[in-house]
């Protein structure tokens, strides 16, 4: 057993993650004095998360024969993600609705005391449509990297990319040198990944420390109904989009366990990224697919944090009996379906996103972000798990789309005892 739990990362994690738990319910002065530990391995994979997304998108665009294939795989990831992410907000909003968790509660938010929103409501000042597309392009690409801006490392990645291809073997030798580097940061994510238990029990003891399971209770009707709707958007849509590619979403899971246990204990999606690209190109999927998709599908499509947006939205306009009518509702869609494009890149994520929206709408009272904010942190593993989720399978799917997955290859992998053996 023990030989068994020094080799499962993912049992590590769960491992940690309950001790974590325990630590902040018995002994919560030492569960906040933790948070350190989360904070440092975060930091650890930022370190390497600019790097590795660089590097394996311009080696992707590098090595691919025609440059035509650029093209025709963005413009499927770009329509993948568009009719995703909008159908995530509508499963949200459709829920919402329906279930009403925050009916009945009658708070006037006037009497809400939102110092604590002030952070948030500084970092969130609303940027125009134009200020989103020119931060697209970087003003240097080493401040770029330096903040980890991932819609400006794409950009030039692509550029850098397309032009290396254009110049054949004259840049082999540059090539070759990229992948060695490339090879090397993978070995530092080893490494690191190795200290996710130690993240996870750091994150969870701090929450649980500082937020207690009170909070939990308090709005348990809007945290249950969020983490149900991820689950049937998991195992209905996603599944439904992994049956289209041709493998099973439950063993592309099993695959990834790993991953999403470290995302579970960190709420992070980037905690898992470098691994999660390299893990899926091991499963069958062209490296210039994966190195475009995957870093795309953090900014275009993070199902999770779309699934939030409408929920929590419209959870605070129930709370404080604001009326929406069926136009309010659809410029709150509207303004979401731009606003979440753009969540990634901005620092505190999804929270700070939605009083961004919210700010300049006028119509529900931004001043309701107080009665979620001490059980976000929560929220965020159910976010976290859906748009790592989203992001893996979007990849394999717009491989199959575009020819670039390896079917016998993914067969082979999740159902190994399934796999015909090579003739002797």
């Amino acid at each position: 057993m023990r030989k068994y739990l020094s080799g499962a990362l993912y049992l590590q994690v769960l491992l940690a993650v309950a001790v974590g738990i325990g630590i902040g319910l018995f002994a919560p002065h030492l569960g906040v004095q933790l948070q350190p530990l989360a904070n440092g391995f975060v930091k650890l994979i930022k370190m390497v998360f600019a790097p590795v997304i660089m590097l394996t998108v311009v080696l992707g665009i590098a090595r691919m024969e025609n440059l035509a294939d650029l093209g025709r795989i963005g413009l499927k990831a770009l329509i993948y993600f568009e009719t995703l992410s909008t159908l995530a907000l509508l499963i949200g909003l459709v829920v919402v609705n329906v279930v009403k968790p925050g009916a009945g509660m009658n708070v006037d938010p006037h009497t809400l005391d939102t110092k604590a929103l002030s952070d948030y409501t500084a970092a969130a000042a609303p940027s125009s449509i134009s200020e989103f597309f020119l931060h697209i392009i970087p003003g240097s690409v080493v401040d770029s990297l330096a903040k980890n801006d991932v819609l400006p490392i794409l950009f030039f990645a692509i550029l850098f990319g397309i032009a290396l291809a254009r110049l054949g073997s004259r840049a082999k030798p540059l090539v070759d040198v990229l992948e060695v580097c490339m090879r090397a940061m993978f070995e530092i994510v080893g490494i690191i990944m190795r200290f996710a238990p130690i993240g996870a029990l750091g994150a969870i003891s701090f929450t649980v420390s500082r937020y207690g399971f009170a909070s939990i209770l308090s709005l348990g009707k809007l945290l249950a109904t969020m983490y149900i709707t991820c689950i049937l958007f998991i195992f209905i849509v996603l599944g439904l989009v992994a049956r289209w590619s041709g493998f099973s979403l439950w063993k592309f899971l099993r695959y990834l366990k790993d991953e999403l246990a470290t995302v579970l204990g960190t709420s992070s999606s980037e905690s898992v990224l470098p691994q999660l690209m390299l893990k899926l190109e091991s499963l069958g999927c062209a490296r210039s697919t994966v190195g475009l998709v995957v870093p795309a599908g953090i900014v275009f499509n993070p199902d999770g944090q779309c699934i939030y947006y409408t929920m929590a939205a419209v959870f605070i306009a129930q709370a404080t009996n604001t009326h929406m009518s069926v136009t309010d509702i659809l410029v709150l869609f509207g303004v979401l379906m731009i606003a979440s494009k753009g969540s990634a890149g901005v620092t505190g994520s999804a929270f700070i996103t939605l009083v961004a929206t919210l700010t300049p709408l006028g119509k529900i009272p931004v001043a309701g972000m107080v009665l979620i904010l001490g059980i976000d942190r929560f929220m965020s593993e159910a976010r976290g798990l859906t748009n790592t989720i989203g992001t893996a399978v979007g990849a394999m799917a717009i491989a199959r789309w575009s020819g670039t997955l390896d079917l016998q290859r993914v067969n082979e992998v999740l159902n190994p005892d399934s796999a015909v053996p090579a003739d002797r």
